[in-house]
């Protein structure tokens, strides 16, 4: 009888050793939850980035669109999320300065911790092929002055870069748009190839398949350079409108409170990620350039944009439409 409860102390001490080296080798699998429908470049840039993320961690990593309220229903769902490091949100900085500004919402810009940057991608302006109302920015801006009210214009949600930059395009050339918002771009590029809408602003990434295969014609990106994608298509400066010029920039966020070691961990494995050949080939593929950095490059990020944020806030111009 002695010989029996000594053995099976024995094998309970071995299972309870065995253990954590099983949840080693077997990590909680992490979910990176998109801000906006499937289709719209923060979702093409998650599925590019989520299998290099989870080779690298060891670790599945899920991504998972969670759409609405301009990126404010994902960012809810991280923030309040148990912070371990399993909850992830790919974002640019505007669900997170800029709609809170707009709207009322559950968190901040301390409700998350920096992970890294990611990357960058051009804005483009574009409207269907054929478009009988105007093929250019000059004819835009001639048709749009004639029919305030009356020209719509697609954005992938309230508050993000591509509202903002309507947002812009309007005060800087002196418009009146109807200014239409979706839940990402995805559904918005669908409503203008199926002529629903004018126009849209878009992320080169989600659009420069669409512009190449002869179904959007670009009118001009939103810098004051050509982007190298689009060869032939002008910037601002060249169409007049010098002082438009806005990109997207890409970030990973985990909730407030998550160990340092994790963040760390998560940090050095992205770094890594976008300092491969291969990770950064695909994203240039799809007009998105690689931002590796520091772990707090991205917080940097946000607090400037939340200044900025909060002087537009207060001088009226952060307003739904």
């Amino acid at each position: 009888m002695l010989r029996r409860r000594t053995l099976q102390a024995i094998a309970l001490s071995a299972l309870t050793a065995i253990a954590p080296a099983m949840a080693q080798t077997s990590p909680k699998p992490i979910t990176m939850l998109v801000p906006f429908a499937a289709g719209g470049n923060i979702d093409i840039v998650a599925r590019i980035i989520a299998p290099a993320l989870s080779k690298q961690l060891g670790q599945t990593i899920v991504v998972q669109n969670r759409p609405g309220g301009g990126g404010s229903v994902a960012a809810a769902e991280v923030a309040r999320a148990q912070p371990d490091g399993s909850t992830l949100l790919i974002t640019t900085p505007n669900p997170l300065v800029i709609v809170p500004k707009m709207v009322s919402t559950t968190y901040t810009i301390n409700s998350f911790e920096s992970i890294g940057l990611i990357s960058s991608t051009s804005l483009v302006f574009t409207t269907r092929a054929g478009n009988p109302k105007f093929k250019d920015m000059a004819s835009f801006l001639a048709y749009a002055r004639a029919n305030p009210g009356k020209v719509s214009i697609g954005n992938a949600g309230i508050g993000t870069t591509n509202h903002i930059a309507i947002m812009q395009l309007q005060s800087i050339a002196k418009l009146d748009l109807n200014v239409v918002t979706y839940k990402g771009s995805g559904p918005a590029i669908i409503d203008l190839l199926g002529g629903q809408i004018d126009a849209m602003v878009d992320q080169l990434s989600s659009s420069v398949a669409h512009i190449k295969g002869g179904r959007m014609t670009a009118i001009s990106v939103l810098a004051p350079e050509r982007d190298p994608l689009l060869p032939e298509t002008p910037s601002t400066k060249e169409v007049g409108l010098p002082t438009l010029d806005i990109s997207t920039t890409l970030g990973l966020l985990a909730p407030a409170k998550t160990p340092e070691a994790t963040v760390k961990q998560l940090g050095d494995a992205l770094f890594k990620v976008l300092q491969d050949s291969a990770v950064k080939e695909q994203l240039l593929n799809v007009a998105s350039i690689a931002r590796p950095g520091p772990t707090n490059a991205f917080s940097v990020l946000l607090k400037r944009e939340d200044k900025i944020a909060a002087e537009l806030a207060t001088a009226g111009k952060l307003k739904v439409e």
